[in-house]
């Protein structure tokens, strides 16, 4: 709850807040606030991990300037003047600029030649502390804007940082090793499509029956996990996310949420409105736009809006490969939260998203690295493909993958309404900047580090893609991204089943290889509808037509299977009207196959090629805004979006 909404709770409530601290009684001596609005701001403090100058900030009751002032007074020295903060930071040799981003701290050189530590708040050298030469820490401090630091230390270590942004994850766990050896990869690819070539001219029936066995084998595996996710689902009751959450008496924390923007003019200004409906207490609230430093478009279309002061953009310098992971390790460590979440573009969170996030952490075990949220789309009905990717995203988000986490599996993340711990996070690296599903990668990453996943039942709506080559171009990307990962986790298979054991090994193996193997193999499957229909089959000379029969009715029945997935997906009531849209999934799902063999040409030739998705197609045909509005999971909530039962705990 804001401000506005306090000032409606009656004397004896606001009482809780106490005397006022120094800071607020600073504050209203000088005039900068009045003595009611301290005691408010102070109210929120008492339930929000945030100083009392970023309540005051937030809520726009205090010019940044004079909250400055009242902590360069209380701290007993002065606020740094940006020229003279641009001209005197220097570089820190030996210690990693990061460590200056994260905490906003930078050695200055002053106009008169002494020397000085620029800091943002006065606990900064707190936490600092055995982190830092004490030569440094032992230097007296003047305040400065935490962005103006922030953006002096980048510039400074302009090199070093677009390094480090490049390859965070560790080199063993990391696709960037692909790279070193590409001539020898594409002799390797020209030698095996010869051979493959040679054997088919020589014995086509042969090289046919192989891979249609092949594929029929891993259609079985992938009926297995389907069908065993799809009972856990029905079976075992809400996704955790549903769980209790943590008791109210407990301060939320801080939360980072990254939005990764490339060419994105058409949407920005929806996106910016879209976040502003975030009912998570805004003190606590740290948005980072995520620029790439040549998109001057959408660099000049937010610099238009005016963004409210929990919301910021960051720049990453230009360097390659240019991905959104890439440019994601590079804007964490300007992040101010406990908890890092991720948005896209086009998202659009329930209301309440972040508190139920925050609220789960604090009741979940150390172990519960990753909340996982559900995806939807805000505009099934605009035609045929956006329908059937609505039906699709259905039944993976609310059926296949919490019935896959409830059977104890590791589960590759969907990419946005992603929260991360901060410390696993930073312990795993981040994103691998060469991998273009970095989303997927990280969540067996997080696994095998004895992290794990849960499932949140909150919802983020995005925009179906619906034209058909950007579509396809899309699933090129997340298929690349699913060969790359497989590539990278499979290099010590030993290694991958001790850290991961038995159950989630084998799980492993059969997602990607069934997934893969049925989109690249999907043609011989489908040359059983000819038995199905009576016609003559291409293995007739090789296998009876009774095991052939058999065969058939096996695709069948996966087909079946997977139309009661997706009924099951879309029954609800928000979802019913695609229905009877469902039995045309057969035909939508051989689009997949086109961007599976697009997906193999570029990692032999394109493996870091980043195939970008255009957004904002939807606007004109939902209105805007307006359109963008996803029914989540059926919650209600109050003025902050947070159901909570006690008074003091609607803030």
């Amino acid at each position: 709850m804001g401000i506005s909404e306090l000032r409606q709770m009656d004397a004896q409530s606001l009482e809780a807040a106490g005397a006022l601290n120094d800071l607020g009684l600073d504050l209203v001596r000088d005039g900068t606030i009045s003595s009611a609005d301290a005691a408010l701001a102070q109210l929120v403090q008492h339930h929000c991990d945030a100083s009392l100058e970023k309540v005051l900030e937030a809520e726009g009751l205090a010019d940044p300037a004079d909250l400055l002032a009242a902590q360069a007074r209380r701290a007993r020295t002065d606020v740094m003047d940006p020229a003279e903060l641009s001209a005197g930071a220097t570089v820190l040799p030996g210690v990693d600029p990061r460590l200056l981003l994260k905490h906003a701290a930078v050695p200055v050189t002053r106009a008169n030649g002494a020397s000085a530590l620029a800091v943002a708040t006065s606990d900064t050298l707190r936490a600092l502390k055995g982190m830092l030469p004490d030569s440094v820490t032992r230097l007296p401090v003047v305040i400065a804007p935490r962005r103006d630091i922030q953006d002096r230390v980048a510039n400074l270590n302009r090199a070093v940082l677009r390094l480090a942004a490049q390859a965070r994850v560790p080199e063993a766990e990391s696709f960037r090793t692909w790279r070193t050896s590409p001539y020898r990869r594409l002799a390797v690819t020209l030698g095996a499509m010869a051979l493959c070539l040679v054997l088919t001219l020589l014995f086509p029936t042969v090289v046919f029956g192989v891979f249609a066995g092949w594929a029929a084998l891993t259609l079985v595996v992938s009926f297995g996990l389907r069908m065993a996710a799809f009972i856990a689902r029905m079976t075992l009751g809400p996704v955790e996310g549903d769980a209790p959450a943590a008791a109210p008496t407990q301060k939320l924390p801080k939360v980072s949420v990254l939005v990764p923007l490339f060419r994105e003019t058409e949407i920005a200004h929806a996106l910016v409105t879209r976040l502003t409906r975030l009912t998570y207490p805004k003190c606590l609230l740290d948005v980072i736009l995520v620029l790439e430093e040549n998109d001057t478009m959408t660099q000049k279309t937010l610099a238009e809006i005016d963004l409210p002061p929990w919301m910021r953009a960051v720049i990453v310098p230009d360097g390659q490969p240019r991905t959104k992971p890439r440019a994601m390790n590079y804007a964490l460590d300007f992040c101010e939260g406990d908890i890092i979440g991720i948005f896209d573009a086009e998202d659009s969170p329930d209301p309440d998203q972040i508190t139920q996030v925050a609220r789960r952490f604090q009741a979940a075990p150390p172990e519960v690295a990753c909340l996982q949220g559900i995806l939807d789309y805000y505009n099934p009905r605009q035609n045929w493909l956006a329908r059937c990717f609505s039906i699709e995203y259905a039944a993976w988000f609310r059926v296949m993958l919490p019935g896959l986490a409830r059977l104890g599996f590791a589960i590759p993340l969907g990419g946005t309404t992603l929260y991360f711990r901060r410390p696993a996070l930073e312990a795993l690296g981040g994103w691998d900047a060469h991998n273009v599903t970095e989303d997927a990668d990280l969540g067996f990453r997080l696994a095998r580090h004895g992290y794990r996943t849960e499932i949140i039942g909150t919802v983020t709506g995005e925009e179906a893609n619906c034209r058909i080559w950007p579509w396809v171009k899309q699933r090129s990307r997340w298929l690349k991204g699913y060969m790359t990962t497989y590539l990278v986790h499979m290099r010590r298979p030993r290694q991958l089943y001790w850290q991961l054991g038995a159950l989630r090994f084998w799980g492993f193996q059969a997602h990607f290889v069934s997934a893969l193997s049925q989109f690249f193999l999907a043609p011989f499957l489908w040359s059983f509808w000819l038995i199905l229909l009576g016609l003559p089959h291409p293995l007739d000379p090789l296998i009876s037509r009774d095991m052939l029969i058999m065969l058939g009715r096996l695709f069948l029945a996966v087909e079946l299977l997977n139309i009661a997935i997706y009924v099951v997906a879309v029954s609800g009531r928000y979802h019913r009207h695609l229905i009877p849209w469902v039995p045309t999934m057969h035909f939508y799902t051989p689009l997949g196959t086109v961007a599976a063999y697009k997906a193999l040409y570029e990692l032999i030739f394109a493996p870091f090629f980043w195939d970008k998705t255009s957004h904002g197609h939807s606007l004109a045909s939902t209105g805007g805004i307006k359109g963008a509005q996803v029914p989540g999971s059926d919650r209600g909530f109050d003025l902050a979006g947070i159901q909570l039962k006690t008074r003091h705990e609607r803030f």
